[in-house]
């Protein structure tokens, strides 16, 4: 088994290792084979405050930093699981803590603190803007104190495991200043739901519980506005740098889980007499997808700190999910490459984590969205869309 390139959060680590050994990898591979929410697993996380980190003390979380929540789920992956079941509700909170109202915080905190309330779904793209964000077209309409809400979003995962949303939307239909033009809700959907509020799942090649939802005609109190109108698109990027760099985390863990596999196989397994770990062919791509994830692991761990200390850190955060991304995808090839044709077999688990990984190449942003970012943003170069 490889080293942690970065020896913090050692007790923190350990805590998340022990309930993950509760949930082996035979319990991931029945989960994804029966297309089930691993809500045992969640509620376990919950119960001893994991999934609360984020949380300030005051509303009954652990109040620890982004980094932390970044091992949490770096250790979920790298055990053979997979945080994306619950690893919303961190990252959501980059948008909620640092906008929402007291009102607001006071309402809800608590109960998801405790685990009363689940929030696990961030409503955001929609159908024909794909990750045109400024172009949707999900509407909130002032009405009196309240708010009309007509739309679609897609590829909200977790909605069906959700008791509130995020969701954000479009309330002015005559500002010319797109970006102004968006507002940040937070709305209990449990009121609504077959009602004005409808979800349905889509299937998908790996068991993420994604789905589509229509709003239609739902009037919510203005009190769940997040900060002030017109300002959610700013609020939203808080929330899209903590995905960003949450998402790197899980993808740290699947390439060191990959990595850890690939080395133990190599050494076991023997052909013609001989360690196939003895070959260069085996070596090689293991070792340099060994020396990707470590750089990428460094670029995560300076955005957290950025992150952290209420820095910009919009280009450390697309950069750590852009290299650790491409390394947990070149590990889980490697891997591929040396268990054979073992590595097709349900048993051995590398078909699953396989599927699991493949998704950060275009989620939650894509590979080319992010070069595009670097390209514009950071090397100044002419926008290309």
């Amino acid at each position: 088994m490889i080293n942690n390139t970065l020896n913090d959060w050692l007790d923190l680590r350990e805590g998340v290792k022990a309930i993950c050994k509760e949930f082996p990898e035979d319990y991931w591979r029945k989960i994804d084979r029966d297309r089930k929410y691993p809500k045992t697993f969640v509620n376990s996380l919950t119960k001893n405050g994991y999934l609360a980190c984020l949380i300030p003390e005051k509303y009954g979380g652990s109040g620890l930093n982004i980094r932390a929540a970044a091992v949490i789920l770096e250790e979920i992956h790298r055990s053979g699981g997979n945080g994306a079941a619950c690893h919303a509700q961190m990252y959501i909170m980059g948008s909620l803590l640092k906008h929402g109202s007291e009102k607001l915080k006071e309402k809800y905190l608590y109960d998801i603190a405790r685990g009363k309330l689940r929030l696990q779904a961030f409503g955001v793209t929609e159908p024909t803007s794909g990750t045109d964000t400024l172009s949707i077209k999900t509407t909130a309409l002032k009405k009196g104190n309240n708010y009309i809400i007509n739309g679609q979003k897609v590829w909200t995962s977790r909605a069906e495991y959700s008791d509130l949303i995020l969701l954000l939307t479009k309330t002015s239909k005559t500002e010319k200043d797109r970006r102004k033009a968006l507002s940040l809700f937070l709305i209990d959907m449990r009121p609504h739901l077959n009602k004005e509020i409808t979800i349905k799942p889509i299937r998908t090649m790996i068991n993420h519980s994604t789905t589509e939802i229509f709003f239609d005609n739902l009037e919510v109190s203005q009190d769940c506005l997040v900060g002030e109108e017109g300002k959610g698109f700013d609020y939203i990027l808080d929330g899209l740098n903590a995905e960003r760099l949450l998402i790197a985390s899980e993808c740290i863990g699947d390439s060191k889980y990959f990595i850890d596999k690939s080395v133990n196989y190599a050494n076991q397994r023997e052909v013609f007499g001989r360690p196939i770990g003895k070959n260069q062919a085996i070596q090689f791509p293991i070792a340099t997808v060994y020396a990707k994830t470590m750089a990428a692991e460094l670029v995560l761990f300076k955005g957290c700190n950025q992150f952290d200390e209420h820095k910009a850190c919009g280009e450390e955060a697309n950069i750590a999910k852009l290299l650790s991304a491409e390394a947990s995808w070149q590990a889980a090839e490697a891997t591929m490459q040396t268990y054979g044709g073992f590595a097709f077999s349900e048993e051995y688990n590398i078909e699953r984590k396989f599927r699991e990984t493949r998704l950060y190449q275009i989620a939650p942003v894509s590979t080319n969205m992010i070069l595009a970012y670097i390209s514009h943003k950071i090397l100044g170069m002419p926008r290309s869309y």
